[in-house]
């Protein structure tokens, strides 16, 4: 008669272990794998976008409409991504994924309000600002490095800079809590979901045995 205990201890066994010798590394790294060029191609295209949207045409009014859209999109981005993680098969990737959308998003939905607000209002940063330039104080200004070359002159600048600076602290702190619990669900859902095949696998074993 089978031993039920290590029948159990063998079929509980989920993920890498579940694969012959060597064939669970390799496809964990082959995840990660498209799990980065997902998330590559996800920041390329939305920087392309960037620098490819008519911007030009748009005017104040245009700009805060297109700047509380975006902000709307990025929310319902991170939720999206936040469901996705607790389904996938491997909810770490795909919080690196959630995570480089939502930074990404973030900072060309900023940088174009700032273009549109210095094509708008001249004189609104210290200098006139290109794409790359807006891009760069976007991004100097997440990231709180803030060298000086590029600031806020106008109180409409200076109000949009604090708005990011806001949303980039609750971007920092909040985002990464939430995906973190979203991870901790995604991995409790894979292992309760794993569960009940294996009690399957060992009460069929035990009938074969027999007495």
């Amino acid at each position: 008669m089978s031993d039920p205990m290590a029948a159990r201890t063998e079929h509980s066994r989920t993920g890498q272990d579940a694969y012959p010798p060597g064939r669970g590394h390799h496809a964990g790294r082959r995840a990660a794998g498209m799990a980065a060029l997902r998330s590559v191609l996800t920041v390329a295209a939305l920087v392309t976008a960037y620098y490819l949207l008519p911007l030009n045409d748009l005017h104040t009014a245009g700009a805060l409409i297109l700047l509380a859209c975006g902000l709307l999109a990025v929310l319902l981005v991170f939720l999206w991504q936040v469901w996705a993680i607790m389904r996938s098969p491997h909810p770490r990737l795909k919080a690196v994924e959630a995570l480089a959308a939502t930074v990404a998003l973030f900072l060309v939905l900023f940088a174009g309000a700032y273009y549109l607000m210095d094509r708008a209002v001249p004189g609104s940063f210290s200098e006139q600002l290109t794409r790359t330039d807006a891009l760069y104080f976007t991004l100097t200004t997440f990231t709180t490095v803030g060298f000086g070359d590029i600031t806020a002159r106008s109180q409409g600048g200076r109000v949009l800079t604090m708005v990011q600076m806001t949303c980039g602290l609750l971007l920092v702190g909040g985002a990464a809590r939430v995906l973190a619990g979203a991870v901790e669900a995604g991995l409790r859902r894979r292992e309760q979901s794993a569960e009940p095949d294996a009690d399957d696998d060992t009460t069929t074993r035990d009938r074969e045995a027999g007495p």
